[in-house]
């Protein structure tokens, strides 16, 4: 009985995340780590950074890997042979030789599993008041363009990233069917633009996501499924919530492989509950007519356990 019952467990699914790491409060590992097990994968976590908490705040202290210290550890795992992966899922970074590494750590990974995925958030920049800028250094945009992308599977961007790496600017959603399918020319099979200030058509109180899916059937055809997905926009300034978004998004895509409708759907929905939480929890903390601090904004992570696990549906996508 105990066989027939092992027979049916998942088979275990592990997963390298290499991002930061904050003492208090959750971006990086700390915002993809949690959602992950309570999803399911083993999670291995290189900390690209240990700092006290995120940037954000006033006052921020620790330490920063270095590249060689990355390749260090890597090598560790390789003596053991325990350097086999499902998925490997990176975020901000602020060094080029650092990102260089990570790029030669997954081409390794990917002739040990050529099923490997690679999900990649490219954490470059953002707009604000329809201004974009980049706030990391400009020497790492080549880098993500020319040895990043080509080796990701799943690509993450904001709207401005996605415009940085196609070098070509996204005015309405047909602009922005184009720059996915550009980026997919790169490399990646999915690509999600995580947000965008295009007019929403539920109004100007949401937040536009697109979708674009490449699958290659076995004759060698290819079809592609695009999603938009309308979220209504919360109004505070959330930190680690790309992270939190990626890590859904490895989960419910390896979950629902075929259907990115129904992954976004859930990574969405369950952003959604996520914020609304932290939202609440951060306007009681800080008591009426006060505006929120950094710490009391922090994502309520484990308070949100259940819509993790099981988010319910809150938030629709439609498919283009």
């Amino acid at each position: 009985r105990a066989g027939a019952r092992g027979a049916a467990m998942e088979p275990e699914c592990r997963v390298l995340s290499i991002q930061s790491h904050v003492v208090r409060g959750y971006v990086g590992n700390k915002a993809a780590t949690f959602p992950l097990q309570v999803l399911g994968f083993e999670v291995d976590t290189v900390n690209s950074v240990q700092f006290s908490n995120h940037t954000g705040y006033a006052h921020w202290k620790g330490q920063v890997l270095n590249s060689d210290e990355l390749h260090e550890l890597y090598e560790g795992l390789k003596l053991n042979k325990v350097n086999r992966y499902d998925y490997v899922l990176t975020g901000y970074t602020r060094d080029t030789s650092f990102l260089a590494m990570v790029v030669d750590i997954v081409q390794e990974l990917k002739q040990q599993n050529s099923n490997l995925v690679y999900v990649c958030d490219p954490v470059m920049g953002d707009k604000w008041n329809g201004e974009g800028s980049m706030y990391v250094p400009k020497d790492l945009l080549p880098v993500y363009r020319d040895k990043v992308v080509p080796v990701a599977d799943i690509i993450t961007p904001n709207q401005f990233e996605a415009e940085l790496l196609t070098g070509r600017k996204i005015s309405t959603e047909k602009d922005a069917l184009e720059v996915m399918d550009m980026l997919h020319a790169m490399g990646p099979e999915t690509v999600v633009i995580t947000s965008s200030d295009l007019q929403a058509p539920l109004g100007n109180d949401y937040l536009i996501a697109l979708g674009s899916h490449r699958k290659t059937e076995a004759d060698g055809t290819r079809t592609t499924q695009r999603i938009r997905v309308e979220s209504p926009k919360v109004d505070a300034v959330f930190v680690g919530t790309g992270d939190l978004f990626a890590a859904m998004l490895l989960a419910w895509t390896h979950k629902h492989p075929n259907n990115l409708k129904v992954a976004c759907e859930k990574t969405v929905s369950a952003m959604q509950h996520v914020l609304q939480r932290t939202i609440k929890s951060a306007k009681a903390q800080a008591g009426e007519g006060n505006k929120p601090n950094s710490a009391q904004l922090e994502l309520r992570m484990v308070q949100s356990k259940k819509d993790i696990e099981n988010p319910e549906i809150i938030v629709k996508a439609t498919v283009l």
